[in-house]
């Protein structure tokens, strides 16, 4: 398990996503962080999956930004290495969203990649 600052983790985690994340885990009413990984599947071959964990696991990349804790498995970081965790709120819908220079291409959802 490592902690680190967005400022020196491999995967970056902008301001707007760290607001996100707090207003969701306020709504849960018990502290919880953000769980980022990857996994086989999605139109494009890998798809990027959001989770609340109460706990991080051993192996987890902690990341924290404005009191927020985002963690992301040694397997996923091998994927994230160089990312970035936005949120956008754009006209056709708010979501979070990885900008991922691994990523050669990506679905219109944006949820799925391939490397």
């Amino acid at each position: 398990m490592s902690d680190m600052t967005t400022e020196t983790a491999p995967v970056a985690v902008t301001a707007r996503a760290a607001r996100q994340i707090a207003k969701i885990i306020a709504a849960e009413g018990s502290p919880k962080m953000l769980r980022l990984s990857v996994s086989g599947g999605g139109c494009s071959g890998f798809q990027y999956h959001f989770d609340l964990d109460d706990k991080p696991a051993e192996d987890d990349l902690i990341i924290e930004r404005d009191g927020v804790k985002v963690l992301v498995d040694a397997i996923s970081l091998e994927f994230l290495e160089g990312a970035e965790l936005d949120y956008v709120d754009e006209l056709i819908g708010a979501a979070f969203k990885v900008n991922n220079p691994n990523a050669r291409s990506s679905c219109g959802c944006g949820t799925s990649f391939s490397i």
